[in-house]
């Protein structure tokens, strides 16, 4: 199980971060040691002093893949949750700076806490999908598919060009604005159109 991370794929998000909308998809992975189930609490690593959380709607493929076409993309999915892609900010801006990759800031211990899977029958149109985040009770993003740089169809279809998705492998579609800091004892509560999956403490 592989998970294949889409970066800045919401334009506010890419301007809050001061970062340059892209003209294809900014294409990362996690390593599945990063995966965080069942709302288990998530420990603040001691490496850093600067981890941000960024919620985004998540994929579960259902069978193996390569040269899919957008049209048939649906047919590789089998799961709609969410996830949260923790980014440790101050290792990721030293690597950008000199032009290193991003995998320690982003492919930590429990840097991917997953919810359960919904069906995607619930979600007959993935460019109309809803999602919120809130810590400590106060919603701090509110993410509309619809506002993606390049949609779900065309995600797979670009990264199955490169890569081949295999059953049970998860792609982290991209944040919308409003990322920020986490500290110990915040609350992480995430819903997908009005269902909360993610809720879980910062330890």
């Amino acid at each position: 199980m592989k998970i294949i991370c889409v970066g800045r794929n919401y334009v506010e998000h890419a301007k809050e971060l001061s970062n340059p909308i892209p003209k294809k998809p900014l294409i990362f992975f996690k390593p599945d040691t990063s995966v965080l189930r069942n709302n288990k609490d998530f420990y603040h690593p001691e490496f850093s002093e600067n981890i941000h959380y960024e919620c985004e709607l998540v994929l579960r493929i259902s069978r193996e893949g390569k040269f899919i076409e957008e049209k048939f993309v649906d047919s590789y999915i089998d799961g709609i949750g969410l996830g949260i892609d923790f980014t440790a900010r101050d290792i990721q801006s030293e690597a950008k700076k000199k032009g290193h990759p991003w995998t320690l800031a982003k492919g930590f211990n429990d840097a991917a806490p997953v919810s359960e899977f919904l069906p995607p029958e619930e979600f007959p149109d993935l460019g109309n999908v809803n999602f919120t985040c809130s810590i400590n009770g106060e919603q701090r993003q509110k993410g509309h598919t619809g506002d993606m740089i390049f949609a779900v169809p065309y995600l797979i279809s670009y990264i199955t060009q490169f890569i081949t998705i295999k059953k049970g492998d998860l792609i982290f579609t991209g944040t919308p604005e409003g990322v920020g800091q986490v500290h110990v004892g915040d609350h992480i509560e995430a819903s997908l159109e009005g269902k909360k999956l993610l809720d879980f403490h910062v330890k």
